[in-house]
């Protein structure tokens, strides 16, 4: 297929790093549960596509996030994979388990906002940040390699707009307590390329590089891959995306799903950047998935490239 035409635009890496989280933060809001060997089998797919990250599961007390109490089970079926596999790791306890399964790469998941600390981990943002702080101190010692998710950072569905400053915070926290990478998450989907680039602005001259920072933009009003080139044009170099368009926030019912792997690699494909992702393969391993959720992938790409091979 000769199409997307490729015509590179100035001012954009020559590369980018794919974050997939389809398999942790897709599967994580689906009603019902997916089977421990249908989600391996997923994660080895979308390594065969040619993702070098994946994010695998999330070990949580299966009480909060039932879909994902398999994560035993899961890891040690992955594990042999030549990717990197990161999982998420809410305190110690969760830690305990990661590394006892032979994890080294983990992540924590804080709050730019009071409301959603609340609602996500019934702690305030400060005392969510002290309960991370061993985790990732520990996990550090371990030579383990630590991201520090940050939701709501352009906007809460309790507390509406989200100061910049407030975000920078937080941002900075994370780092200085040892955090290797920060995903920047629009929880709810509201950003717009202007709050993208003013964000990224104060974080860099507050002293968080953008080489350091991922993006992570939901698709509720149908910007995440405008903000995405925004942060592209600022230098961010890692996108999270969900492989179909799967997933949202159990803990955030306005949110919808995540920005899907194969729009992304679309886009990036027409501008020359290089991926290493064959997007054969990944539309049609969104479509086994599809098939095994019962219904068409959200993917505006799986659903015109799969029409056409019909």
């Amino acid at each position: 297929m000769t199409l997307p035409m490729v015509v590179p635009a100035q001012d954009l890496p020559p590369r980018v790093r794919i974050h997939e989280v389809g398999a942790r933060d897709g599967l994580q809001n689906e009603k019902s549960t997916v089977p421990t060997e249908v989600k391996a089998e997923f994660v080895r797919r979308l390594a065969d596509a040619g993702l070098t990250t994946i994010e695998a599961t999330s070990f949580v007390h299966p009480k909060w996030v039932p879909q994902l109490a398999d994560a035993e089970q899961l890891f040690p079926r992955i594990s042999d994979l030549p990717v990197d596999l990161p999982v998420l790791v809410p305190n110690e306890r969760g830690l305990d388990r990661a590394l006892a399964l032979g994890a080294r790469r983990v992540a924590v998941f804080a709050s730019a906002t009071e409301s959603f600390a609340k609602a996500n981990l019934n702690r305030t943002v400060d005392e969510a940040l002290a309960m991370f702080e061993p985790v990732v101190g520990r996990a550090k010692a371990e030579g383990g390699h630590v991201r520090g998710y940050l939701s709501m950072c352009f906007g809460d569905p309790w507390e509406g707009a989200v100061p910049v400053a407030q975000v920078v915070r937080v941002c900075r926290a994370l780092v200085d307590m040892g955090c290797d990478e920060l995903s920047l998450g629009d929880t709810i989907g509201v950003a717009t390329p202007g709050h993208v680039s003013a964000l990224l602005t104060e974080l860099n001259e507050a002293g968080v590089p953008s080489a350091s920072l991922g993006v992570h933009f939901h698709d509720t009003y149908g910007q995440a891959l405008a903000n995405t080139l925004a942060a592209l044009r600022h230098g961010v170099t890692t996108v999270d995306a969900s492989a179909g368009g799967l997933g949202g926030c159990p803990f955030a019912k306005s949110a919808t799903g995540n920005l899907a792997t194969e729009d992304l690699v679309w886009m990036l494909q027409g501008l020359g950047i290089d991926t290493g992702v064959d997007l054969g393969r990944l539309v049609a391993t969104s479509v086994w998935m599809a098939d095994h959720l019962g219904r068409p992938s959200p993917s505006r790409t799986v659903r015109a490239l799969s029409h056409q091979e019909q």
